[in-house]
């Protein structure tokens, strides 16, 4: 993918996730959780359509049949091109969940019967069934990745490298502005419930829970900036995967690797010595320490793999040497 595309669909897709943040605070019935999104807006949808008349009825059957279909149509084609594998599987499973899982947030009144627990049945049941669905999606591309890594040579295989790390920023981008960014609309919420009629002295814990949003969304801003380093490490590998600036990319990309992990740590040491120091003017204090496991062990992963490059590079170039 070209580096200007990729700029632009990030872009597009943090605009969409502030949107939908924005959207799950203020429509609770209509974005409920992040994990039913968006089977329960389509199954919204096609309640409000079948309820309009006979007509709308009857589309809002074959929309149903057809949604509830695609992923058999897309097992039916995969079966013409080539040979249907064990993880294939998934694609007819995924059809038969998305049939009754849409049937329920469709009805959501069955949902209750099977999740009865009280006021929040549904909203139980919804994400039960979003989390079934989504768990078969991504069971299904991790195991066709694998598969297609392990029957790929070297040049494909970068190439599947290069669309992991890709796809990797989408998903950082997803967890600063619906996950990090929803966690500070949620505060805001909550300081301002709890300290009705004297909002005039929050701002203080206002600029707080932003700086705790930063804190917190930091070890993927920089994970993203890491993957276009390792896209520029990686595209020259392409070329000659030995070369003089193989090397500098690798060594580059170690370093940054090593100021992003130090970057973290201090961040959050900085955030929580600052809310010590005016303590007596917040609302609310959140003085914990999180580690990013997942972010740290990225960061990691890249560190060893670009180490290794370089490594690899001046062991070649000795060899030559020695030859």
């Amino acid at each position: 993918m070209k580096r200007k595309l990729l700029y632009i669909l990030l872009a597009f897709e943090a605009i969409f996730c502030i949107a939908f943040s924005l959207a799950k605070l203020s429509l609770g019935g209509v974005f409920s959780t992040v994990i039913t999104f968006p089977f329960e807006q389509i199954a919204l949808g096609l309640q409000l359509l079948s309820m309009s008349g006979r007509i709308g009825n009857a589309f809002s059957l074959v929309l149903y049949a057809a949604i509830c279909a695609l992923p058999a149509f897309f097992l039916y084609r995969a079966g013409s091109k080539r040979k249907l594998q064990a993880e294939d599987a998934l694609l007819g499973l995924l059809s038969a969940a998305l049939f009754v899982s849409l049937y329920l947030m469709i009805n959501p009144g069955y949902i209750g019967n099977l999740w009865n627990s009280g006021g929040s049945g549904a909203t139980i049941g919804k994400v039960i069934l979003g989390g079934t669905l989504w768990s078969i999606v991504f069971g299904y591309l991790v195991l066709r990745v694998l598969r297609l890594s392990f029957e790929s040579g070297t040049d494909k295989l970068e190439k599947y490298v290069g669309v992991l790390l890709c796809t990797l920023n989408f998903f950082f981008v997803w967890i600063v502005f619906v996950i990090c960014f929803g966690d500070l609309l949620g505060s805001f919420s909550s300081v301002k419930e709890g300290n009705t009629g004297s909002e005039s002295g929050l701002g203080a814990t206002y600029f707080f829970l932003v700086l705790r949003f930063m804190v917190d969304a930091l070890p993927y801003i920089l994970d993203a900036v890491t993957v276009f380093l390792a896209l520029d490490l990686l595209a020259s590998m392409r070329v000659d995967r030995y070369s003089e600036q193989t090397e500098i990319l690798a060594i580059r990309l170690s370093r940054w690797c090593g100021k992003a992990l130090s970057t973290v740590v201090i961040s959050g040491i900085v955030l929580n010595l600052l809310q010590l120091v005016f303590a007596g003017m917040l609302r609310n204090i959140d003085s914990s320490f999180v580690v990013p496991v997942s972010s740290v062990l990225f960061v990691l992963a890249i560190l060893f793999f670009a180490r290794l490059i370089s490594e690899n590079r001046k062991l070649k170039s000795d060899n030559d040497l020695f030859i």
